[in-house]
Parts: structure tokens; C-alpha cells; sequence
């Protein structure tokens, strides 16, 4: 199946046209003022290198200007008649009298907190079900756990659920025996078994919330456009306390939609694909997005780890539409509660989106594609390339502090002046910053506009606070992030591998030996670049205050950021709220709602509850659940059933707490082994049974 390609619209190349050329004529605008600081005496080889760093640096901060500047203007002057959610379809709308298609809602989880899971899953199953169109939809929780207490714990969880809300038949439940290709093979994995029965799949990640309406609508849109592959939503952050995440939930959701709907503004029908919170046409997907293993090893070869990029351009490619719905409420997702679960986020990210240096190569992808990779690269190069700016700016003034002034030379017998480039570098720097910093004016100017939303984010003079303390802790956090990157991007380029971890998602404290040890050489570098520059170059030690009194304050700015208490503080003053936490949704209720219900009562066994790896061997309802779900497989081989045997003989004989996760999960994943150690527990009285602690 492939659509029928449109030719491009007047419109949308002249939006691009506008773009381009505005980001180009600013980046040598501001180019042009640093050569002519510059070209008074030629270009020194350092003065080459700063020129160079420079160009590539003013161009990513251009057009991310300029998106949010047409963001901007795009909700400034109401709806955008080039949106998805506006714009005419190719061809005539589906028959209202035929029948609503199939859509699956997918959570892939892997290693995550079970209760959060399924409560995320009945507030989006609740929210769904008011809108009357609950039928329309399938519940799929597909999992690639690996600990096998948590793999347990999600199949009773999951059986609650299915009980609770009569989803037999409707939420289902399956755990990999492998986790190959990790989320995008797990995607595959369900496409190829499940995919025929749905036309369309809607993805979330493990801290996805998203309203019913919004589910409706994106499958609504579908409908309507059946060139269009796939609909990103702009899923808004929510629900965290902690000081850091509440400052990062505002500036995502008072900043995002300007910068959304700038995106939209230049991408059009050829957007990216951000990995959940979106909605996806199965079968092209599954005719065009298998990804292919790249040659090599890690971690530039082997699999794609940022695999929602390239199934965007493999979709492109085929002529099928990309589009963000910057206009779509009603989207959520959650983010880390701490600046170091943040780093070791983007560490995941980094390698992923490294990989894509190859891609942006690689034949049959259009220039927009190949741009969407060159900027995932972009967005993790730039810190070691602000870090190699920052150090060849520090040389060039230590140069420049060791050249003796000549007055007098040739014939001459007046003195000849230098000439002062001080206007000429001061506007260089105000370029820059107006670049950097005018978007958050513009989005609290977007506040005088929409009186509901300037209450959802405390009022105006709140909302200015807010942006203006925002702004002091990312100048703060700013250089330890950009030492974070760089020390990823050198990690990767030294080809050592990261894998696929689990994150930590819920609220916690960075204690002070964290922090120490996470920030200890951010202090330090600091220190020593501090000293350095006071002592040789005191004109430029004070530019640089700034990226020092970052590194310097790292270890108590971590600490301090990670506070719960300080960020519910912050709450009650008015600061960093958002329309989310003001006036929060249904969805969000619901979700928190089932946070604290008490936990539906499992199986336990005598007094303690056991692990839930011991209930899968013990208890006869956890057993017999267990294994209804394992999935039909080989039997094993001789050398597997000489393994399995002796894992049988070492729980006997010094219990579960002798035996490795791995271990423990290959024990329960042979029904033959289950049933024989069920079995041999339930021939024993309980007393003896000496497979328990």
C-alpha cells in the first residue's frame, strides 16, 4: 500500500523558503561582524578555528530562533490553515456509515515501577471510556522486563486490571522471551503478530498519560488524511515535585507550544517522530520501518538506538506524510526528577542519536530527513563544540595579553593607535543573546493574549518571575550540562558502549555523596579554570563568571534542585506553576487518584508476602497465572535441561537468594521446570520447604 504523492504545495515551499533564508542571513549577519573584528591584521590559525565554531553555533541558535519567532506570530495570529487539524483532505472523508477502525494502544515497558504502569493505563482507559468510544480500542502492555520479581508483579497487576474494568479481550498482556532490537523490536515484534487486526497503533512510553478526547481525535485525523502515516502529539511534562523537574515542566510547557508550532510552521507534512505520544498507520509501518542493523559494532554499529527518527525519514521515503500536531491537547509525559537522572537520560539519548551521523549519508532520504538527523546530532555535538569555543576564545585572550603594543614602527612619527573592536564584539555578544534569550519574552508576551492561560500559569507577574528565575538556573545548570554532553559525546567516540538501562523515573533526593561524586570534577574544573584566567587573563575572567559560577555551584545546585520540599515550596509562592497544575485535567486525577489507592490485594503467602518470583513457584493462583502466560516454545536440549537442573538443585539446597535475576527468570520461563518446582514444594510441608528463606 502506498499513498497517492501530492506534489508539494506553493505554500509549504515558501514557508521553507522564508525559513531557511532568514536562519542563513542571520548566521552571516553575525558572522560577518566577527571577520571584520577579525581581518584587521589577517586571520591567525586560532582565529580560523573560532570563526569555524562560531558559524556552526550561530546557525543551530538561528534556526532555533527563527522557529520560535514563527511559532510565535503562528499563535499570535490564531489557527494555522496549514496544520493537520486544519487542513483540507486530499480526498473525500470515509463513509460516516462505515465501521470505526481498530486502534491499539501500545505501552512497551521495560524494568518499570508496575504501579505506575497500569495506573497510567486506568486513568487513559477511564478517560477513554467517557468518551463513548472505548470499543474502538485495544490495550496492549508489551513488556520486556528482564527482573523476574517485576515481571511477575506486572502479570498480577495486569490481571487486577483486566478484572477490574472486564477487559477480557480487550487488554492484553505479553512479555518477550528476548528483548531483541529493545523498543523498536518490540514494536516489530507486535506488528507482525497483532498488526493485521488494527489499522491504526497508538504509542506510549511508561510515563505516557494522554486524554481519550486526544486519542479520538489523532485516529479522527487519520480518517481524514489517508496520505498521513503518522501524528506526533507535543506531549506537555507533568506531575513531578522536585525543584528541578517543576522548573523544567514549566519551561517545557510555556515554552514548547511557541516552539511547536514553529516546527510545524517549516516541517509540515515531512516532521519527526518523537518515540511515544503519537500515533501510527500499522501497515506502512510495518511494510517500511523494519531498521536495519548497521555494520560495525557499538556503538556507532549494530542496533539503532534512536530508532523514532529513522522510522520517520523510512516513512518519508515512501511517500507517506509526517505531521506534529502542535495544536493537539491533551498529551502527557513525565521527565527526571533530578539533574543527574537527566544526564544519565541524554547518555542513553547521546549514543542513539550519534548513530545518526552515518544516516545522514546514507542513500534514498530527502534533505529535510537528512536534516532531522543532522540536527539529532547537532543537539548533543554542540556541547563539546561551546566547550572547544569557550577554550579557543580563552587561548586567543591569553594571546592577545602577551602582544606588545608598537606605536612607533617604519617612518612614522606620530604614534599610531590601536584600534578598538569593542562595538563590534559587544554586539556580536547581543546578537547571541538576543537570540537565545528573546523566545522567553515572546512566550510571556503569548500570556497577554489568552487570559485562561495567563491564570493557568499563576497570573502575569508570577509568570514573569518564574521566567525569569527559569532563566538563572539554566545559565546555572547550562555548563554542567554542556561537560555532561561532552564527556558522552568523548564516551561514545572512544567507542564504549552505554546499552539500554532503566531509568529512574519517580521523585528522590540527590544526596550530598551523589552529588560529590557526579559534580565533583565539574567543582574542580571550575577552580582551576577560574584561577587560570583571573591570573592571566582578568578582562576575560570576568566574561567567563558566568560558566564558572556554574561549575562552582554545581554540587549545591544539584542537591538543592532535587528538593521535593523546595519544589512544593515553590508551589505555594505562585512560581513555576503551569495550566496542568493549576487547573489539572481529568486524566491527571485519575492518574493520581490511582496512585493512591491502596494496592489491590495479591497473592501472599503465611504471614510475610514472598518475593514474586517464590509466589510464581508457590502459589497455586500466581503459578498457574504464570504459566497460562508464558508462550508456546521448543522444548529445551539436553545441554539447557542439564542447566535448568542444576539451577533446580542450588534453589534446594541454598535458596532463591543464591541465584542471579538471569537465573531466577530462566527458572520460571520453562513450564516444565515451573510445574517440577511447584510440584516438589506442594509434596513438602510448608515448614520444610527449604527453597524459602
Amino acid at each position: 500500500m502506498t499513498p497517492s504523492v501530492r506534489p508539494s504545495a506553493k505554500g509549504h515551499t515558501l514557508r521553507r523558503l522564508i525559513f531557511f533564508l532568514l536562519a542563513n542571513l542571520t548566521t552571516l549577519i553575525a558572522l560577518g561582524l566577527l571577520v571584520s573584528v577579525f581581518q584587521s591584521n589577517g586571520f591567525s590559525p586560532m582565529e580560523l578555528l573560532l570563526l569555524l565554531l562560531y558559524t556552526i553555533l550561530i546557525g543551530w541558535i538561528c534556526m532555533s530562533f527563527w522557529t520560535a519567532l514563527m511559532g510565535f506570530f503562528t499563535i499570535l495570529f490564531g489557527r494555522d490553515r496549514w496544520a493537520i487539524s486544519h487542513r483540507q483532505p486530499a480526498t473525500p472523508p470515509p463513509d460516516p456509515a462505515a465501521p470505526p477502525p481498530r486502534t491499539a494502544i501500545l505501552m512497551p515497558i521495560y524494568n518499570e515501577d508496575s504501579e505506575r504502569v497500569f495506573a497510567g493505563l486506568r486513568a487513559i482507559h477511564r478517560s477513554l471510556a467517557e468518551t463513548g468510544r472505548l470499543a474502538d480500542f485495544d490495550f496492549f502492555i508489551l513488556s520486556d522486563t528482564r527482573d523476574p520479581d517485576v515481571w511477575v508483579e506486572e502479570e498480577l497487576r495486569w490481571q487486577d486490571m483486566v478484572r477490574a474494568l472486564d477487559g477480557k479481550g480487550r487488554i492484553f498482556y505479553r512479555n518477550r522471551p528476548e528483548n531483541t532490537d529493545r523498543k523498536s523490536g518490540n514494536l516489530e515484534d507486535f506488528c507482525v503478530r497483532w498488526g493485521g487486526r488494527y489499522r491504526y497503533m497508538i504509542v506510549l512510553d511508561a510515563d505516557s498519560i494522554m486524554k481519550g478526547s486526544t486519542l479520538v481525535d489523532m485516529v479522527r485525523l487519520m480518517e481524514r488524511h489517508p496520505d498521513v502515516a503518522l501524528i506526533q502529539t507535543p506531549p506537555v511534562p507533568v506531575n513531578r515535585e522536585s525543584l528541578f523537574a517543576r522548573i523544567l515542566q514549566f519551561a517545557g510547557s510555556i515554552y514548547g507550544r511557541m516552539f511547536t508550532a514553529g516546527l510545524n510552521y517549516w516541517q509540515l507534512g515531512e516532521s519527526n517522530y518523537w518515540g511515544h505520544n503519537a500515533i501510527i498507520r500499522v501497515r506502512p509501518f510495518l511494510e517500511h520501518c523494519g531498521l536495519p542493523k548497521l555494520p560495525g559494532r557499538e556503538p556507532f554499529g549494530g542496533a539503532i538506538l534512536s530508532h523514532d527518527f529513522v522510522e520517520a525519514a523510512l516513512l518519508r521515503r515512501a511517500g507517506w506524510e509526517v505531521w506534529l500536531a502542535y495544536d493537539l491537547e491533551g498529551s502527557y509525559e513525565e521527565i527526571p526528577p533530578t539533574l543527574i537522572d537527566y544526564a544519565k537520560r541524554d547518555r542513553r539519548w547521546c549514543q542513539g542519536n550519534l548513530q545518526h551521523l552515518r544516516l545522514a549519508l546514507a542513500h534514498g532520504f530527502n534533505g529535510l530527513s537528512r536534516l532531522h538527523f543532522s540536527m539529532g546530532v547537532m543537539s548533543y555535538l554542540a556541547s563539546p563544540l561551546w566547550l572547544l569555543f569557550l577554550l579557543a576564545t580563552g587561548v586567543e585572550a591569553f594571546i592577545q595579553t602577551r602582544q606588545e603594543t608598537i606605536y612607533f614602527f617604519g617612518d612614522n612619527w606620530m604614534p599610531v593607535w590601536p584600534v578598538s573592536f569593542a562595538v563590534e564584539m559587544t554586539t556580536v555578544l547581543l546578537v547571541t543573546l538576543t537570540m537565545l534569550f528573546l523566545p522567553k519574552l515572546l512566550a510571556l508576551l503569548l500570556l497577554l493574549k489568552d487570559s485562561r492561560l495567563r491564570r493557568g500559569y499563576g497570573g502575569m507577574f508570577a509568570a514573569t518571575l518564574s521566567v525569569v528565575l527559569e532563566t538563572v538556573f539554566s545559565v546555572l545548570t547550562a555548563p554542567v550540562l554542556m561537560l555532561f554532553q561532552t564527556k558522552f559525546v568523548l564516551a561514545i567516540l572512544l567507542r564504549r558502549a552505554v546499552g539500554w538501562p532503566t531509568q529512574q523515573r519517580g521523585d528522590h533526593m540527590t544526596s550530598f555523596k551523589e552529588a560529590a561524586l557526579a559534580h565533583g570534577g565539574h567543582t574542580l574544573t571550575g577552580i582551576v579554570a577560574g584561577v587560570l584566567s583571573y591570573q592571566y587573563m582578568p578582562a576575560f575572567f570576568w566574561w567567563f563568571t558566568p560558566v564558572l559560577l556554574g561549575l562552582l555551584l554545581s554540587i549545591p545546585v544539584s542537591v538543592l534542585s532535587s528538593s521535593i520540599a523546595l519544589g512544593r515550596k515553590s508551589r505555594e509562592l505562585g512560581l513555576f506553576l503551569t495550566p496542568e497544575e493549576t487547573d489539572p485535567p481529568p486524566v491527571l486525577c485519575y492518574l493520581d487518584e490511582n496512585l493512591r489507592e491502596v494496592d489491590p490485594v495479591l497473592p501472599v503467602l503465611w504471614d510475610q508476602p514472598a518475593s514474586r518470583f517464590v509466589q510464581a513457584l508457590t502459589d497455586p493462583y500466581v503459578n498457574a497465572l504464570h504459566l497460562s502466560l508464558l508462550p508456546e516454545s521448543e522444548p529445551p536440549g539436553k545441554r539447557r535441561r542439564h542447566y535448568l537442573e542444576g539451577l533446580v538443585h542450588q534453589l534446594e539446597e541454598e535458596g532463591p537468594d543464591s541465584l542471579s535475576a538471569t537465573q531466577k527468570r530462566d527458572l520460571i520461563s520453562d513450564p516444565d521446570t515451573l510445574l517440577r518446582l511447584h510440584a516438589l514444594f506442594w509434596s513438602r510441608p510448608p515448614a520444610n520447604a527449604g527453597m524459602l528463606p
